[in-house]
């Protein structure tokens, strides 16, 4: 058996335990749901609640750049409370600090439309690091961009796992 048929012969003998427990890609058809994927009963339909903060404006622009910004008739609402906290990691020689974790904790519910039934709740965390300088207005921007990615971060948890969740479902 030459090497390329030994790799192609133990790729499809890997693949056979998740052919039989049921997995289903996101972006494959969902049993019983009308043939569409986790991604397509979402995208769209989505409206999600503003959250106030900077951050949380970066996070709500996430997940409808994720989600698809939801029309005037969205099956779900999604509602999240988010909450950044730093925390100091690095000190310099002359015992200033220099580096800083942003920790950041999402908190998210969705609902059917119009505050319906509950069908997913869970909550996502992530880090993210900046380094302060000297000058103030790039310690700012620094700052400000290590809390932007954080959102964006946490925002792409979320998504994944609403789609992962989407296949079990109650249907409506």
């Amino acid at each position: 058996m030459s090497l390329s048929d030994r790799r192609q012969f133990l790729l499809a003998l890997a693949a056979l335990p998740v052919a039989g427990c049921g997995f289903a890609p996101v972006h494959g058809t969902i049993r019983g749901a009308g043939g569409g994927s986790a991604a397509d009963r979402l995208f769209g339909q989505v409206d999600v609640a503003p959250v106030d903060s900077r951050e949380g404006f970066a996070l709500v622009g996430r997940l409808e750049e994720r989600l698809g910004r939801a029309g005037g008739a969205a099956s779900y609402a999604l509602s999240v409370t988010l909450e950044t906290r730093m925390e100091e990691v690095a000190l310099s020689t002359t015992n200033e600090i220099d580096r800083f974790n942003v920790l950041g904790i999402a908190r998210f519910q969705l609902r059917r439309a119009g505050g319906g039934e509950l069908l997913v709740t869970g909550a996502v965390d992530n880090f993210t690091s900046f380094n302060s300088t000297v000058g103030t207005v790039a310690s700012m921007a620094a700052e400000r961009d290590a809390k932007e990615r954080l959102a964006r971060a946490l925002a792409d948890q979320i998504v994944t796992r609403l789609m992962a969740s989407a296949p079990a479902w109650p249907e409506e």
